[in-house]
């Protein structure tokens, strides 16, 4: 298996538009992250999970030439918002697979009204098989994936566990239950947003508590903002199998 950070900021992006923060300001690429979203392969699959607004730009970034589907944790804009950017994809596929929570699509069918329509379409409209995710396993191409239940504030998020890989982001709270899901992990990924405590995100210190008790082989921090501070420094203190992730890292399972 093999995943492709293809964003790994926060819901503005970093650099933030008009920003004079030193962060911001970093030349350094690893500074520079698009809206949070990953890419999932494994043998002639390809997933994603989320299609933020800089979906277009890390298609191309990454060459992705076919998807398999796209894997929805919620509804949020920086989650979302490229969803028209699956054009290109149906104009060679046909017909593509989302999958999400039944609350997540009443929202895209509000915004992208016009994709989910059941009438006549405007020529170049793209055409979706919905899959509604529920906290029980669902099949993507030859793979049971394993939902993972967790709030965002008081907003339902869901993770995934692919295998012995699982990605949680914009997760703050996550019951016993749904831990249990998420023994003898060869990678975790999770949100770290930034130092100091946040009302709907892991701050450093509770995702590197999570990490600790769930003990995978590796771990990898994601959906960051500018606050946690320049990539370099806060690699330098992490544990020692614990990464900060920056868009088009790739790695190997």
């Amino acid at each position: 298996m093999k995943i492709t950070f293809l964003g790994t900021g926060t819901s503005q992006g970093i650099p933030i538009i008009g920003s004079n923060h030193p962060v911001c300001l970093s030349e350094n690429p690893k500074d520079k992250r698009l809206r949070v979203s990953v890419l999932v392969e494994w043998e002639d699959y390809t997933f994603v999970v989320d299609c933020g607004p800089d979906f277009r730009q890390q298609m191309l970034r990454a060459k992705v030439t076919k998807i398999d589907g796209v894997i929805f944790t919620h509804e949020h804009a920086d989650h979302t918002m490229g969803l028209d950017d699956i054009r290109p994809f149906f104009f060679k596929q046909g017909d593509i697979d989302l999958f999400a929570h039944q609350r997540v699509f009443k929202s895209l069918e509000k915004r992208f009204d016009y994709i989910f329509t059941t009438g006549e379409k405007y020529p170049g409209v793209p055409s979706v098989t919905k899959h509604i995710v529920k906290n029980e396993p669902f099949l993507a191409g030859n793979l049971n994936v394993i939902p993972i239940d967790g709030l965002h504030y008081k907003l339902q998020v869901f993770g995934y566990r692919f295998d012995n890989f699982a990605y949680l982001t914009d997760m703050k709270t996550i019951a016993e239950t749904e831990i249990e899901k998420l023994q003898n992990l060869d990678v975790l990924v999770v949100n770290a947003l930034r130092i100091t405590e946040h009302i709907s995100h892991f701050n450093l210190d509770q995702a590197l508590e999570l990490i600790k008790n769930l003990k995978p082989k590796r771990a990898y921090l994601t959906h960051i903002s500018h606050h946690l501070g320049f990539h370099d420094d806060v690699q330098q203190n992490l544990p020692e199998n614990v990464f900060l992730a920056y868009d088009n890292l790739q790695i190997t399972i």
